[in-house]
């Protein structure tokens, strides 16, 4: 019963990083299109922002957000696909 509670315990830590780190994103996407319209303005701090934490920062929080939508399709496939040769035998 620990184990499962456990495995439930750090499934739900990574659950909650992954989210946060979806909201993370999409912040940035925000900030993004708000530094793009204050630049056709003529205020360039924002994107100057965005440029110097763009690889250090936002490019990995793409990279684990994409990863994470693909283990998860992975990972929902293949249980799908454990199921289905379950119910044929």
């Amino acid at each position: 019963m620990t184990k499962e509670n456990n495995q439930n315990n750090l499934k739900q830590i990574i659950d909650n990083l992954l989210l946060m780190n979806l909201f993370t994103v999409i912040f940035f996407a925000i900030f993004f299109f708000f530094a793009i319209i204050m630049q056709l303005n003529g205020i360039f701090i924002f994107i100057n922002f965005i440029q110097i934490v763009w690889n250090p920062l936002i490019v990995p929080l793409i990279t684990i957000l994409i990863i994470g939508a693909l283990v998860n399709g992975i990972n929902s496939w293949w249980r799908r696909k454990l199921l289905s040769q379950e119910e044929d035998i």
